[in-house]
């Protein structure tokens, strides 16, 4: 049982690697043997089949549990999985117009910018040029201001509307 293991030695401290003078055990049904040493807890575990995993190191003295290893580390990780699902990483979404865009497709934008920023990701805001439309590229910026304005309740500009290229963007933060 504990030759498989062998590799997991560097990530945790078990069986012959607990190198203190006396150490508080708790047995496998959680019951309490003392304060004793390491080497007196490991042969206990052994005549159960189950290692001894120090749990305190900080404890005075250090607590020491005798209990299955891989089954310990297998709960660590599933509580470390589950940690990690309820996390939400921040996306950047985005939100295309042209600079003569109709109230409603506007509007329409808008709510999708806003539902995106409610749930917790940025929005970058792009007004595409075609040709000579580049020209007009106040009237691009004007838009994105107006857009910043209406979204302002839910979102705070985290980069002003700027020209790159044959577009005109600018992100949107969701408020704190």
């Amino acid at each position: 049982m504990r030759e498989k293991r062998r590799n997991d030695r560097d990530l945790a401290k078990i069986n012959e690697r607990i190198r203190f003078p006396k150490i508080r055990v708790i047995d496998s049904d959680g019951s309490q043997l003392g304060i004793i040493t390491p080497q007196e807890a490991l042969t206990r575990a052994e005549e159960q089949n189950l290692d001894l995993v120090l749990v305190s190191e900080t404890a005075d003295p250090p607590v020491c549990k005798i209990m299955d290893y891989g089954k310990y580390k297998y709960e660590q990780d599933k509580k470390l999985k589950e940690a990690k699902k309820k996390q939400h990483n921040a996306d950047v979404k985005e939100v295309k117009m042209r600079y003569k865009i109709e109230e409603h497709d506007y509007n329409v934008r808008v709510k999708n910018a806003e539902r995106f920023l409610k749930s917790g990701d940025k929005v970058k805001a792009t007004v595409s040029f075609r040709g000579r439309e580049i020209q007009h590229a106040d009237l691009a910026e004007e838009l994105l201001k107006r857009m910043a304005t209406d979204l302002e309740s839910v979102a705070e500009v985290q980069q002003a509307p700027k020209r790159e290229g044959r577009n005109m963007m600018m992100l949107l933060s969701p408020k704190k």
